[in-house]
């Protein structure tokens, strides 16, 4: 196995400095400042069975992956790289701990409200309610400084209890506390935490400053690891956020027989509108503007859990189709029928319009979350689709994007994107067991 602070070879028949790899980004692009673990389409599944288990490894490693269900981002990422993890056949025991369950004795916003803070959390997004989020993000930071040394009591019992061999965070704002608490049970247990987010939004967000591993998706991250003093051997860089491996699968379909199983055209331009698995109030205003433009563009809307969104579109009447679906497994499928996506700018919603080579259409403003407004400047410096800073001109906006000369500009820019973070950071993870 190869160090930490060395780039790792996915497959066995190729050394760590094969031109071949270097020609396909697997050197030091950051220069001294983190590490790059980049593998090719084709080399997951060219892998076979003895080259994903490490020889050393004989007897099942306990990692705990840790989530919480604020957003549905943080579950789906960590079974995401569970499921690929398992597919390796690596002789890991993945467990997936849920962060709200193991401080539901601290939640002090459910014992004055009566509901967890992540459900109020996605009761704001289903609303819409994000107008001053920023401010409210500085509040929960200070209850969770107050509560600080009970969270970091009630994470050693969890630890003792569990005795994990790693650590491995996907979750903000909590990352002091469980590294705190897991030094004081084993400071050999190595910890880790994966930014699902395009970059921190300091502070005490996602980097705190602490001895432990970071696994970054931007250079942007990379860069706000190193300000707050981390060393290149703690930084590892990777291609992207982590998507599930369904977005990897060879699928051919037949986009136009599709479409008309779901009652649209064959032919017209379609875009799909996903805001998350909570979905949100503005999807009904878009379906309405677009719906009823002279643009001929059609719709399909996933409304994830929120039946009554569903419901109220289902019966919106506008002048081109649309499909409107409630919460699915199967967005693989339905990106593949569109030919553009509109929503927030999630880190996963961009990251899996990208991976099905769609361009986006996303807002900007005062109501983006604090940790999402980075991810529409990284939409603007990449060149994959637009930025708006009000759903009010979506009719405009999608008119722009449609134009042939920036449809092709913006397919081009996304299909030149590859991010095969979800199969990266077992690799890394790997290395740092050792």
């Amino acid at each position: 196995m190869n160090p930490p602070h060395q780039p790792v070879v996915a497959r066995g028949d190729e050394p760590p400095h094969c031109p071949r790899r270097v020609r396909h980004g697997c050197d030091h692009v950051t220069g001294k400042h983190a590490h790059v673990f980049l593998i090719r389409p084709g080399d997951y599944t060219a892998m076979t069975a003895p080259e994903r288990i490490h020889e050393n490894d004989v007897l099942a490693r306990r990692i705990q992956f840790i989530y919480f269900d604020a957003g549905g981002g943080h579950r789906a990422a960590a079974t995401a790289l569970k499921t690929a993890i398992e597919a390796q056949r690596r002789p890991w025991d993945i467990q997936l701990v849920n962060l709200q369950q193991v401080l539901d004795p601290l939640d002090i916003f459910r014992k004055i409200t009566g509901i967890r803070l992540q459900d109020l959390y996605n009761l704001m997004l289903a609303k819409g309610w994000t107008l001053g989020s920023a401010q409210l993000l500085r509040l929960m930071h200070g209850v969770i400084s107050v509560y600080h040394s009970s969270a970091v009591r009630l994470l050693e019992r969890h630890w003792r209890e569990t005795s994990p061999e790693m650590v491995v965070s996907l979750v903000p704002n909590f990352n002091r506390a469980m590294r705190e608490s897991l030094r004081a049970v084993n400071s050999a247990t190595p910890y880790v935490t994966i930014l699902t987010d395009f970059a921190d939004y300091p502070p005490h967000f996602w980097i705190e400053r602490q001895d432990q591993f970071l696994i970054c998706p931007t250079e942007r991250a990379v860069e706000q690891a190193r300000q707050m003093g981390y060393r290149a051997s703690q930084i590892f860089k990777v291609s992207g956020v982590i998507l599930r491996p369904q977005f990897y699968e060879p699928v051919q379909i037949d986009r136009a027989t599709e479409r008309q199983r779901l009652g649209l055209q064959p032919d017209a331009p379609t875009a799909l509108v996903l805001f998350g698995g909570q979905g949100s109030s503005v999807m009904f205003d878009i379906a309405k503007r677009l719906g009823n433009s002279d643009l001929g563009l059609q719709l399909i809307l996933i409304c994830g859990r929120n039946e009554r969104l569903a419901s109220r579109l289902r019966s919106l009447k506008t002048k081109t189709p649309m499909f409107v679906e409630g919460f699915t497994t199967q967005i693989p499928y339905y990106m593949r029928l569109a030919d553009f996506f509109i929503g927030k700018p999630g880190p996963g919603s961009i990251s899996e319009a990208l991976a099905m080579k769609l361009p986006v259409l996303v807002e900007r403003n005062a109501w983006t979350l604090p940790q999402e407004r980075f991810n529409a400047e990284w939409v603007r410096q990449k060149q994959v689709g637009i930025v708006v800073g009000s759903f009010r001109r979506v009719v405009e906006a999608a008119g722009q994007l449609l134009a042939p000369e920036n449809l092709l500009r913006f397919r081009t820019n996304a299909s030149s994107i590859e991010n095969r973070a979800v199969f990266e950071i077992p690799e890394i993870l790997a290395g740092l067991l050792q």
